[in-house]
């Protein structure tokens, strides 16, 4: 009896994996990385001195010149699902004047997580001003498929 319920249990997941049409997708990880003006996030490839450079980097920030923002995220299901990965900024410019900047890229689904890269540099990061919140969406044609956001969104 036990090995019914089982194999009943086993075929119906199978069918409802089948069935799934639509691509499955989320959000997750997101890194906010200050670049310097050699484009580095760090001196050396330990964790720990990326930290203190990023410290360093909000203190100084004459020597910014851009933010990297990467985004770990995994989609499901369809291999030629259209994709988008959007992440959406909000910060505060000269004379303290609210600013909002999209960055979007196309991604490709597949079997693994992916890491996606996306910039914000030169004159866009100089006129954005300073960095408040962010929002982070994997988006498939007009659904949202996962998010994250910061604490200030």
């Amino acid at each position: 009896m036990r090995r019914f319920f089982v194999t009943w249990f086993l075929l119906g997941a199978l069918a409802t994996a089948f069935a799934a049409d639509s691509a499955t997708g989320r959000i997750v990880k997101v890194l906010p990385l200050l670049l310097d003006s050699q484009n580095r996030d760090a001196v050396s490839p330990s964790l720990y001195d990326r930290d203190a450079y990023q410290v360093y980097l909000r203190q100084h920030t004459n020597e910014i010149s851009a933010i990297r923002f990467d985004v770990l995220w995994k989609a499901a299901n369809r291999r030629d699902a259209k994709l988008k990965l959007r992440v959406e900024l909000r910060g505060v410019g000269l004379a303290g004047v609210p600013r909002q900047t999209t960055l979007e890229q196309s991604v490709t689904p597949g079997y693994f997580r992916r890491w996606t890269s996306l910039n914000l540099a030169g004159t866009d990061y100089r006129n954005f001003g300073e960095l408040v919140a962010w929002r982070a969406s994997l988006w498939s044609d007009d659904r949202l498929l996962g998010e994250q956001k910061s604490f200030l969104w």
